[in-house]
């Protein structure tokens, strides 16, 4: 194990936490302790309601993030918003661990899935808490099925 150096500077000028990560390269140690401290402190996304009004919701409350190439919908356990951001800029800002791309138009929470079934033609319906279900593109099976398996075991 590496050895860690953790140290507090307190900078009044702040108005919010900021966590640096130094080292001579980017590891898995790093990649680890990213991921450890994304999982504490989750990201804040800031989205329209249904009459336009802005908001600001905690990644971890999404079920999944779509796009019609018009329009970012995110469904969440409060309702749907909107996202004036691309979905490739809302997947960038989303923690990597938690979220995962299943089709060129969808994003899915890993921790809101509660059934993932592959079926005999090659496809995979995901099903989430309360019903929901999302399809995964055939195109994208393979890389669902790595990170299933390589990242918590959530394949059996």
């Amino acid at each position: 194990m590496q050895e860690v150096e953790i140290r507090f500077e307190q900078d009044p000028t702040l108005d919010h936490i900021e966590v640096v990560l130094r080292s001579a390269e980017r590891n898995a140690a790093i990649e680890a302790l990213i991921r450890q401290l994304e999982q504490v402190m989750p990201q804040k996304l800031t989205v329209l309601d249904h009459e336009g009004i802005p908001s600001v919701i905690n990644e971890d409350e999404i079920i999944t993030v779509s796009s019609d190439g018009k329009q970012v919908r995110i469904i969440t356990e409060k309702g749907l918003f909107t996202a004036k951001q691309t979905l490739q800029n809302v997947e960038e800002y989303l923690s990597s661990h938690l979220f995962l791309r299943i089709s060129r138009f969808e994003l899915i929470n890993l921790n809101r899935v509660s059934k993932y079934d592959f079926t005999i033609a090659g496809t995979l319906r995901i099903e989430f808490e309360g019903g929901m279900e999302a399809w995964a593109s055939r195109r994208y099976i393979p890389k669902i099925r790595e990170k299933l398996s390589g990242e918590g075991g959530y394949l059996c």
